[in-house]
This record gives structure tokens, sequence and C-alpha cells, in this order.
């Protein structure tokens, strides 16, 4: 029988949680029914032996090596080895849920949606709430003039809300998060990926609408993603600095700039939270309990925001947002400029 989706599983912002990754993943699905590529961009040798230890036996994966690269480096250059229908990106801190793929599927096509992505749940590990809460059910995109220029907004619907808080239906979205999504294959190939460490996402979902494609949440399927809650190696410093490094994340901002023309209303604060988050994962590695790192990250984060506020000059700024594509008269939105570097 012929495989309808390919997984492919990639480091985001760590590395350490790939085995865990992979142990849900043969838990909560039937491996007859996927192929698996997994991306190595420069693991520790630890980390990839219990990666191994997991995989052993199995007959339907791939490993393909490529060293220290960005995500959507390996996310551009994986996509001449998948010949199936669907293809499913799956960060290595995600872990699956019973029964997450064969809702994606069936709403993929009975909507024949570009994309499918499961609700995303995340751990509360370093913020202070439930222990499982919503992190990803829609997002709308709106948009803020300020000072004449236009700002991007992403607003997120049920942010923080209890899973049984949730709606059950399927829901058409605006943009997704690459947490866990899973693309029409032949739409994937079509789309340019440019070279970019944030709003990535944001960039796929603009070419999607250009090419009159659709994208929905289907909250019959969810994923739980661990949000740098647990303890964290030495090496995943190094690749959390790779992708926030701060000069590749500017020049991703001004990438995006160039191609759509319009800014980030959070830029500032993105900025902010890569460096409590940088720190956050340091104090784990030193075994500092979640609470005291979170007692010390928060008088650090006030301290520097009084040294180096965070440009936020409106007040409530997603309520005194309007709706992106209702500012462009139901249209979509004009490409600017095609260049991916």
């Amino acid at each position: 029988m012929e495989k309808s989706v390919t997984i492919v599983i990639t480091p985001r912002d760590r590395y350490s949680q790939l085995a865990h990754c992979l142990e849900a993943l043969y838990q909560c699905t039937d491996p007859a029914g996927f192929d698996l590529i997994v991306l190595n961009l420069g693991y520790p040798a630890r980390d990839w032996r219990a990666a191994l230890g997991v995989l052993a036996g199995r007959d339907n994966y791939r490993l393909l090596e490529w060293g220290q690269v960005i995500p959507m480096e390996a996310m551009d250059r994986v996509r001449g080895h998948i010949t199936t229908p669907y293809t499913v990106f799956m960060d290595n801190d995600t872990r699956v849920l019973p029964d997450w793929l064969p809702p994606l599927l069936e709403t993929a096509g009975s909507r024949r949606a570009a994309v499918v992505y499961p609700v995303t749940l995340e751990r509360a590990g370093v913020d202070q709430g439930a222990d499982i809460r919503c992190h990803l059910f829609t997002t709308e995109l709106r948009v803020l003039d300020v000072k004449g220029k236009p700002y991007l907004i992403e607003y997120k619907s049920h942010r923080r809300a209890l899973p049984e808080e949730l709606p059950e239906s399927v829901t058409e979205s605006q943009a997704f998060e690459l947490h866990c999504v899973m693309f029409d294959t032949l739409v994937l190939q079509s789309l340019e990926l440019p070279r970019m460490t944030i709003r990535e996402h944001l960039d796929i979902s603009l070419q999607l609408k250009v090419k009159g494609h659709r994208l929905f949440v289907d909250p019959r399927s969810r994923v739980i993603f661990d949000n740098l809650g647990t303890r964290a190696n030495l090496a995943d410093l190094r690749y959390f600095n790779l992708r926030w490094n701060p000069h590749i994340t500017m020049q991703s901002s001004r990438l995006f700039e160039r191609r759509w023309g319009y800014c980030f209303y959070s830029e500032s604060a993105i900025y902010h939270w890569s460096s409590r988050r940088r720190l956050f994962l340091l104090m784990r590695w030193l075994f500092l309990p979640v609470s005291a790192a979170n007692a010390i990250d928060r008088l650090l984060s006030a301290v520097r925001r009084r040294i180096r506020p965070v440009w936020d000059p409106v007040k409530d700024p997603e309520q005194q947002a309007r709706g992106f594509y209702e500012s462009l008269g139901g249209a979509a939105p004009l490409q600017l400029d095609h260049s991916v570097r």
C-alpha cells in the first residue's frame, strides 16, 4: 500500500527531546501509514544515539545529515526527497497525542486544503498557569498603522485556554506555526522558502493566500510542544543561538519587509523574549527549578525593560488594529519582492 504522508522531524529551538518525540510518534501513529525523515542538523552524539535507539528495528525511516543549518534551509532542501501526497513538518520538541494524524488527512481531502494543522497545546513550564493549555488554535492577521507605517500583528484565538474550552469544529485560519503542520506536497514544492528564522510561517501563509489556497486547524488532532520548559543541555543553547541570533533575526525582519511591505509590531518584544528564553535555558541547564528560573527571569526582565524599553507605542494594539484582509478588501496581498535571501 502506498503511503500518503511523509513526516519530517527537525530541530527548531533546541536539540534535546528528539528521542521522546520519536517515541510518542510511534506510540500514537500506525507505522504502516507514514514514511519518516529525521534531519540531523548537528545533534550532539548523545541525542543522536538515543534517537537511533528508538528507530532500531523500524523500516519506514530515512536519516539525512546536513550539519548545523537553520530550520528553513533544511525545510527547503528536504522538499526534493518527498514523493507522498502530504508532508508533515514536526519540531523535535513536539509530542503527538493518540489519533492525531487521521483527522488531518481527512480534512485535507474533504476541504482541499493546502495546509492543515492540529491544535497545539503547551506545557506551562516557562510561564505560570495550567499544566496544559492552548498555544495555538487559529491565527488572525491584523494591521496597525503607526506614524504612517503598516505593522502586522498575529492575533491568536483561545490563547492559553484549557483544552476542554476549545471549539470542536474544523476552522479556517489565516496562519499557522511550525510546531506541527501538514502541507499538500505539491503546494509545498511550489512555495518560496525564504532564509528566515522568525515570521517564516507568516511569509508562507501570505504566499498561500496569493495562490488562492486555504488552511485549517482540526481540533480533533492535538499535539503538545515543550515550550522550553524541560531542562536544557548546553548544546541546546548552541542551536537556540543559531535560530535566535540577533543578526539573522534582524535580517529576517528586513527580508519580510522587502517581500511584503509590512513591519512587525512585535519585533522589539521578540528580541526581548529571545533574551529571556536564552537565560531561562541557561538556568535550567544549571539545574535551577522552574519556579526559581521564572523568578530570576521576571526580575531581570523588569530591569532590562527599564534600561531598554520594548517598543510598544499603542495601548492595546491587538484591539486597535484592523483585520489585515479586511484592509485589503478581501484581496490577496501584493508580493513586492521574490528574493529569498
